[in-house]
């Protein structure tokens, strides 16, 4: 550990020290603006933070020249090879918007001698964890032998969901406020977000003395709006979903001058995010894989960044639920490219569109990106419950999601490994938590559904509940129809949900009713059973062999 300590200390006073160097040479002759060959068009650098502003490349030019010419004469020359990412980010067709200041697009590369400039650098997480030091919960990094049995792994978890508001997003949320300046500081900042970045701008805009607007659409829970309020930011609800929140926030003449911070793609956020990297490699040394939940990919990109260049032997792994799999997406079609986004569990990763900045560094460091579907997001926030006592949101509990059995990471070559899985966020509704429960125990099996026909006449339902209760189990719920048996008029049938402790003892319930006479019609549901632990209740070695 003090090795490792030793190391991380050279390498930010090196990343401190190199940058100052580079830009006192660098721009020493650089005027205030660059003209561009192609359309007289300007494009400037930004004096306060020495940024030129371009255009991302394609990713098998990450190490070539792409066309770009910086000398004396301080004269850019566009591009020959444009792809549609750079079409669509070109600030020649860039919208012109009347409400809040929108971040600025820092791709690109800087000269032909220097390979691609991305837009996030290690030495921004370096200064990103020196700035929000003090201002944010260093969270423990702890081993859970319970779900380390169930995947097969040595298993860590990172405890995000027990920052002050809730999740990671305060670390990226503290860095961005950190790095405006003054006349930034007292006009404000502005976010659409309905939940875990508008409460992490709220809390640390408030101490910061910083006014936060927040654009929430009108969907967003209740619970979250009344905590942004008594966080101190002024609240807007406009919209259906985020995107006509920031729509507005963009648009609207009454946020003029605010700076509009997005909540998964400015670098600053995305450096924020990238700490969390470097305080899983203090707390495991050792550690073979990390694996991370993917939304606006910010969150992977700054990790993978962070761990990459100190361990570049160390896997780094993504996990998007299925039903938004916008990073997938993007990484199929070369640029972000937006999916069509359907109800999930994973509520926080549901995310249109990934961000241009972090998809530029995520493809470049992230190993690969795995699938999860409802049912195993359900068990995963079962299984944090019930072994980490812990409660954490769909979206949290992705990357385990993918370690359980019957998950795309239940493989061979991830037994026996030194896992680290981020608990990103706890911020789940009470409704939305209970739903959530009530799937991951259907999926384990301890939830089981069936139809019986039983007498209509007095104490028919009586001995039905008699004969459950002599199998030791218990009646969740039920429901006695009558209308739709027409093969007897003197019976009915009764649809039943009892609870049980696992697969056998839904076979022993099973055959008792059918000992008794009954006529069932049983909802085995084999498809959950391959997703449960072996010597875990609900868990079929026949299907786990099939």
């Amino acid at each position: 550990r003090r090795l490792v300590k030793m190391h991380r200390t050279v390498l930010l006073l090196v990343a401190c020290a190199a940058p100052v160097m580079q830009i006192s040479d660098a721009f020493s002759a650089v005027p205030s603006t660059l003209q561009l060959r192609s359309g007289g068009r300007l494009q400037g650098i930004d004096r306060k933070s020495n940024t030129l502003l371009m255009s991302i490349t394609n990713k098998n030019d990450f190490h070539q020249n792409n066309g770009v010419r910086v000398g004396k004469h301080v004269e850019l020359q566009k591009p020959t090879r444009l792809t549609n990412l750079q079409a669509e980010l070109d600030l020649n067709s860039a919208p012109q918007y009347k409400g809040a200041t929108p971040s600025p697009v820092l791709l690109g590369k800087k000269s032909d001698e220097t390979p691609l400039e991305l837009p996030l650098k290690f030495e921004d997480i370096s200064k990103a964890a020196y700035k929000i030091r003090g201002h944010v919960y260093y969270t423990q990094c702890t081993k859970n032998d319970a779900l380390s049995e169930i995947t097969g792994t040595d298993l860590y978890l990172k405890h995000e969901y027990k920052q002050f508001t809730g999740s990671f997003k305060e670390r990226g949320a503290r860095n961005a406020l950190e790095k405006l300046t003054d006349e930034q500081k007292k006009k404000g900042v502005i976010a659409a977000s309905a939940g875990n970045h508008a409460l992490a701008l709220s809390y640390h805009g408030g101490l910061m003395g910083i006014p936060v607007t927040v654009i929430m659409p009108t969907i967003a829970p209740l619970t979250k709006i009344e905590r942004c309020k008594k966080l101190g930011a002024r609240v807007v609800l406009h919209g259906m979903h985020i995107g006509e929140a920031k729509e507005h926030a963009m648009n609207s003449e009454e946020f003029q001058g605010m700076q509009y911070i997005n909540g998964f793609d400015d670098p600053p956020i995305c450096a924020g995010a990238g700490t969390i990297g470097l305080e899983i490699l203090e707390q495991v040394p050792d550690v073979d894989v990390i694996v991370v939940p993917v939304g606006g990919a910010g969150l992977i990109a700054g990790i993978a960044l962070a761990v990459k260049t100190l361990r570049p032997d160390v896997q780094v792994i993504g996990v998007e639920p299925e039903k938004a799999a916008s990073y997938t997406k993007a990484l199929e079609a070369g640029e972000p490219t937006p999916v069509t986004i359907t109800n999930t569990l994973a509520d926080g990763l549901a995310v249109p569109t990934v961000g241009p900045h972090s998809f530029a560094v995520a493809r470049h460091y992230v190993d690969k990106t795995v699938l999860i579907n409802e049912k195993l997001v359900a068990l995963a926030v079962l299984r944090l419950l019930e072994h980490e006592r812990a409660v954490v949101e769909g979206g949290g509990a992705a990357g385990l999601a993918a370690l359980l059995p019957g998950g795309p990471l239940d493989v061979p070559q991830m037994k026996g490994k030194k896992v680290v899985v981020p608990l990103c966020g706890g911020n789940i509704d009470i409704t939305m938590l209970g739903r959530v429960i009530e799937r991951g125990l259907a999926a384990d099996r301890r939830l089981v559904r069936f139809a019986v026909t039983v007498s209509d006449r007095p104490g028919g339902l009586a001995a039905l509940t008699q004969t459950i209760f002599s199998a030791g189990a218990s009646v969740w719920d039920i429901a006695h129809e009558r209308a739709w048996l027409h093969t007897s008029v003197d019976q009915v049938v009764n649809k039943v949900v009892v609870e049980v402790s696992g697969h056998e003892h839904e076979m022993k319930l099973k055959e008792t009713l059918e000992k008794a006479g009954y006529s069932l019609d049983w909802d085995l549901g084999s498809e959950y059973a391959s997703t449960t632990a072996p010597n875990f209740p609900g868990y079929r070695p026949d299907i786990a062999r099939k």
